[in-house]
C-alpha cells in the first residue's frame, strides 16, 4: 500500500486514530487578507491542510468561498499574507518555481471547464501533450486510464456538448487528475446537479480519496455532500470577514457555540436572529 492510501485511510471520515495535526501540513495559508482592488472579501485567514483530508470550505452566499479558492491556486494575488504549497510559497514564486508548484495540483471547476471544440480524450490529453514528452501511445492510455477512474470508459470520442451535467463534472475531474497531482480543488462540485447524481459523486470523491490518498479542497455550500464526504471544515462568513467554525461537520452541527454555524448545519432561516 502507497504511503498516500495509507494517509488517506488515516484520516478517512469514518475514522482512524490519527489526528491531522500530528502530519506536516500540505497545504498552509498564513495571515490572508484576500478581494478585489481595494475591498477586503477576507482578513488574516489562517489554517492548514493535512495529506489525504477532504477539507471543506463552506459558507453562506457571498463569505468569500471562492475568493479564497482563487488565491489558493494562484489566480489572484493576495492583498496580504501567504498560500504554501508542500511548503513553498505560491503567492510569490514565479516561472519555474510557480510551474512546479501549480503541476502538484488539479482543479475541477464549477462548469467543468472543458474545451468545447475538442473531445473527452482530447481534454484529457491537453495538460499530458503541453506538460510532459510522452509518447502518443502513452498518453492514449493515460487518458483510458483517467476516464476508468471516474466511469466514464468508452466516452472519450464524446463533445462536452454531448455529455449530462455529472458526465461533464467527471470528464472534467479526469482532466483534472491528469498529471496525478498530490491535491484536487474542486470548486462547488454539486452546483447544478440533480441529488443523486451529486450522491454519485460524493461517493466518486470518496472513493478516489481512499483509493489514490489525494488530499482534497472542496469549495461548496451543499450540506449533504459536507456531510457525506468532509474529513474537516472551516467555515466562513461574510460579516466577520473570517473563520467562524473549523473542525468535524458532525460535531459543528450538533455542538457549535456560534449560532450561526449551528443554523447553518440545521437550515435555520438567519431571520430568527435580527
Amino acid at each position: 500500500m502507497s504511503e498516500r492510501t495509507e494517509e488517506a485511510q488515516a484520516l478517512s471520515v469514518h475514522g482512524g486514530s490519527m489526528h491531522p495535526e500530528d502530519r506536516t501540513p500540505l497545504i498552509e495559508v498564513r495571515h490572508l487578507t484576500a478581494g478585489y482592488g481595494e475591498t477586503p472579501i477576507l482578513e488574516d485567514l489562517n489554517f492548514s491542510v493535512y495529506p489525504g483530508e477532504i477539507f471543506v470550505v463552506l459558507g453562506g452566499s457571498g463569505c468569500g468561498k471562492s475568493t479564497l479558492l482563487k488565491h489558493m491556486i494562484g489566480l489572484l494575488p493576495p492583498m496580504g499574507g501567504n498560500v504554501f504549497i508542500g511548503g513553498e510559497e505560491i503567492t510569490g514564486a514565479e516561472d519555474s518555481a510557480r510551474d512546479r508548484i501549480l503541476r502538484r495540483f488539479g482543479v475541477l471547476y464549477q462548469s467543468g471547464a472543458l474545451l468545447s471544440s475538442m473531445t473527452v480524450a482530447e481534454n484529457i490529453a491537453l495538460p499530458l501533450e503541453e506538460f510532459t514528452s510522452l509518447e502518443r501511445d502513452q498518453i492514449d492510455l493515460l487518458v483510458r486510464m483517467k476516464l476508468q477512474l471516474v466511469s466514464m470508459d468508452g466516452s472519450g470520442s464524446l463533445l462536452p456538448s454531448e455529455l449530462s451535467g455529472g458526465m461533464r463534472k467527471r470528464a472534467g475531474l479526469a482532466r483534472a487528475m491528469a498529471m496525478d497531482p498530490e491535491i484536487l480543488f474542486f470548486d462547488e462540485p454539486s452546483a447544478g446537479l440533480d441529488p443523486v447524481t451529486s450522491a454519485d459523486l460524493d461517493a466518486l470523491i470518496l472513493e478516489l480519496n481512499r483509493a489514490l490518498g489525494t488530499t482534497m479542497v472542496l469549495v461548496t455550500h451543499e450540506l449533504q455532500s459536507i456531510m457525506n464526504t468532509a474529513t474537516r471544515v472551516i467555515m466562513l462568513d461574510r460579516e466577520s470577514r473570517g473563520i467562524i467554525a473549523e473542525g468535524d461537520p458532525h460535531a459543528l452541527k450538533a455542538n457549535a457555540p456560534d449560532p450561526r454555524v449551528r443554523d447553518f448545519f440545521q437550515r435555520k432561516p438567519s431571520l430568527r436572529r435580527r
